[in-house]
């Protein structure tokens, strides 16, 4: 797969949930949104992923300072940009 050619969009928001079975990642683009069910040990091994990501990211270009906090809501809401009623 060549990754230059793949369309790419800003991930305002993900959010997971699980059962004893699977867990369900939700990664949302202003009103849309794809959701992704992953196995417990797949899970795990994204996670085990992303920390690698980050800690090679930090070696290169410095400590990613950020805090999470649940609930939190993008600053860009697609009301913002539509009008309250959903018109431009």
């Amino acid at each position: 797969m060549d990754l230059s050619k793949v369309p790419k969009q800003f991930c305002e928001n993900i959010s997971a949930a699980f059962s004893q079975e699977f867990f369900v990642m939700g990664m949302i683009t202003g009103e849309n949104g794809i959701a992704y069910a992953l196995s417990p040990q797949h899970m795990k091994r994204l996670a085990q992923y992303l920390a690698h990501q980050i800690a090679d990211y930090e070696k290169q270009f410095g400590e990613i300072h950020a805090e999470w906090k649940p609930g939190i809501q993008s600053p860009i809401q697609t009301k913002d940009i539509m009008g309250e009623n959903g018109k431009t």
